[in-house]
């Protein structure tokens, strides 16, 4: 009915974007219509992140979701919007072979990229303590498997290291240079203490570079002209929507519990004429206006 851009053209436009040297901007979405809103602000892309997926599911982030909800729930979300979509894949789910068969649904689902990880099962929140890491050799293995599985080469596949805060900064380098040589697109060094670490790797490796952006986690928050400044190509917001949108839910409950009515809490809420807007309410009339007028 409302034709989006095939997810073949969404990839070949992302490729693009990433060779021009600008920073794109992902904001987490954890909804097709949060993806919407993402799209209307004027942003780069759309993050799936497998913490505000979990969240949203009652789960914590440690590796409880199956790759039938991952696949399915980031499919959704891609559909829903003419951005980009990149997924947290976690570990692949599984042994290479599986981590193969996830990257095949996850291009059949329309999604654009993912990232994996080097945690061991069961994985942890990067900015969280407690975690392990396989061998830089079975990571090589996981990425040379769903490299290989792609049937779209502008299909992004990001290795994400975890090794910082296990095996220190030069480990995590090293490690990095070893996914590019592996066939990995973009490199992911999660959980950076400073600005230094995120400088000393932008010099050490050639790839396009993600960096992570999220709250209350081990990294600072860099602005938009910091993070260009250092050279690196995408930034997500992994968990700012879903924590936002959260927040304010709760809020309204405890002003509803109290005060027993909305009504002070109307002004604070989306219209219904901003809610048909995103949705397109009016092009979806008209088809079926138009529809019912065939004979």
């Amino acid at each position: 009915m409302l034709i989006n851009q095939n997810p073949q053209e969404k990839r070949k436009n992302l490729k693009t974007c990433l060779n021009s040297g600008k920073l794109l901007r992902f904001p987490g979405s954890f909804s097709p219509f949060v993806a919407k809103l993402i799209e209307n602000e004027g942003f780069d892309g759309v993050y799936v992140s497998g913490a505000s997926l979990s969240a949203d599911m009652g789960l914590p982030d440690i590796g409880l979701t199956s790759q039938t909800e991952v696949v399915t729930r980031s499919g959704q979300i891609a559909k829903a919007t003419m951005l980009p979509t990149i997924v947290d894949a976690d570990t692949g789910f599984g042994e290479p072979i599986n981590a193969a068969r996830t990257i095949t649904l996850l291009e059949e689902a329309g999604v654009s990229g993912c990232h994996i990880e080097d945690q061991r099962n069961p994985k942890r929140c990067g900015h969280l303590e407690n975690k392990e890491i396989i061998s830089t050799h079975d990571m090589s293995q996981r990425i040379q498997a769903i490299v290989e599985a792609r049937t779209d080469k502008n299909f992004q596949v990001i290795a994400r290291t975890d090794a910082r805060a296990i095996e220190g900064l030069d480990a995590a380098i090293n490690r990095a240079k070893a996914y590019e040589q592996s066939g990995a697109d973009i490199i992911f060094p999660e959980a950076l203490i400073n600005q230094n670490e995120f400088e000393t790797f932008r010099a050490a490796i050639k790839l396009p570079l993600l960096i992570n952006m999220t709250e209350f986690g081990k990294s600072p928050i860099l602005t938009f002209s910091n993070i260009q400044n250092l050279g690196y190509n995408i930034v997500i917001y992994p968990v700012t929507t879903f924590r936002l949108g959260m927040k304010a839910i709760e809020n309204g409950l405890k002003t509803l519990k109290a005060e027993g009515s909305q009504k002070n809490l109307v002004s604070s809420m989306m219209t219904r004429s901003k809610l048909y807007e995103v949705l397109e309410y009016e092009k979806y009339s008209k088809f079926d206006e138009n529809v019912s007028k065939i004979k």
